[in-house]
């Protein structure tokens, strides 16, 4: 198996820690240099348990330097095609258009890659229209787009339907300790992955371990059973970690024995749209 390739923007001496933090954990680089500094985030973790993020916000790449990020897309959907695996992360910096990443998805789609799309608000909506095979909003997320309440499983279920109507080949909401539903295709039964109880260090980075670990289980062409238990296990071991992304194989492998994962429905969503 290839080690991880990580395209994105990169500038000043924030950006060169970037790439060497990736670098040292094996993960290749192409690196699409921006005059922009690299934004820096904090996570302030507090003896008592409480966590503090101070989040700068992003610079705006230059036309030429998107049209580089673009490039560099295209050239690794094109030399790896269908066994390629795709993930579309994070917010967009400010200045580039709503449907960039439906734009890439839909070139990447084009070669036959994988391609899960793991972002919020209206790059989500426009970016659901280009058929990326999975996306996974947690709560508050899919609350913003489907437009009601996602207090519950029911709900969250019916999210994950709507968000495949959209456009998604498979979909998934994430609920915290609720654990985390997920439908694999259009007419297919929801499924229930519960959460392992944990006493969180911090859930930063969590959602993209989950998100990982779908992407890990498409290219090795896990099951349901086998594609769920890894997701919230993943998630979980997160929690534990010194830093985000930084989960303990040990902690995976532990909290994979004990997810208990279920049917939660066969049926279609009716007209009312938490009837299931």
């Amino acid at each position: 198996m290839k080690r991880p390739l990580w395209v994105g923007f990169a500038g000043g001496e924030a950006g060169d820690d970037l790439l060497a933090g990736l670098q040292d954990l094996g993960i290749r680089t192409h690196a699409c240099a921006t005059k922009q500094r690299t934004r820096v985030n904090l996570e302030i973790i507090e003896d008592g348990g409480r966590v503090t993020e101070i989040l700068e916000a992003g610079g705006t790449p230059s036309p030429l330097e998107v049209a580089e990020f673009r490039k560099s897309c295209e050239a690794a959907f094109a030399q790896e095609r269908e066994q390629l695996t795709v993930i579309f992360s994070g917010s967009l910096p400010s200045g580039i258009e709503e449907n960039f990443y439906a734009t890439l998805i839909g070139r990447a789609n084009s070669y036959g890659c994988r391609t899960l799309l793991d972002t919020s608000g209206e790059a989500l909506r426009l970016g659901l229209a280009a058929s990326p095979g999975f996306v996974k909003p947690n709560r508050q997320e899919a609350e913003r787009l489907v437009g009601w309440s996602v207090n519950g499983l029911a709900q969250a279920a019916c999210a994950a339907r709507q968000l495949i109507t959209w456009g998604a080949r498979s979909a998934a909401v994430s609920l915290g300790d609720r654990g985390l539903l997920w439908c694999p295709g259009n007419g297919e039964p929801v499924y229930h992955a519960k959460a392992v109880p944990v006493k969180a260090r911090s859930t930063v980075g969590s959602g993209d371990a989950t998100v990982a670990a779908f992407a890990f289980a498409a290219g090795q062409g896990l099951g349901m059973d086998d594609t769920l238990r890894l997701a919230v296990a993943c998630g979980a071991a997160n929690c534990l970690a010194d830093s985000p992304g930084a989960a303990l194989m040990r902690d995976i492998d532990d909290f994979r024995k004990q997810v208990l994962v279920e049917m939660f429905s066969r049926s279609r969503v009716t007209h009312d749209r938490f009837a299931l």
